[in-house]
């Protein structure tokens, strides 16, 4: 007779130690959100620069070809370059 060893297996409870994923709820995790699943600060400030600058580009196009006075077009173009200069500031200190 051959020695082979013997392979020892268990029976798996209500979540398996190998693969918890296996018994896992289908709806998905219950109870309060943890740290790891809010939204972050710099990332609503990221998003909101990023409508500022959309917003204020769409403004500058808008006052071209309505004609609008040059303090219009100023403004915009202001806002627009503060909005990008700051994501380019965030950007570059994200790096380090």
């Amino acid at each position: 007779m051959r020695n082979t060893p013997t392979q020892h297996t268990t029976t798996p409870g209500p979540v398996d130690p190998v693969d918890p994923v296996r018994h896992a709820d289908p709806a998905g995790p219950v109870g309060p959100v943890g740290p790891a699943d809010r939204i972050a600060a710099g990332d609503i400030a990221r998003a909101l620069l990023w409508v500022a600058v959309v917003a204020s580009a769409l403004g500058n196009m808008a006052a071209s070809f309505g004609g609008a006075d040059t303090w219009v077009h100023l403004l915009c173009g202001a806002i627009t370059v503060l909005c990008a200069g700051t994501l380019v500031v965030r950007s570059l200190r994200g790096r380090r």
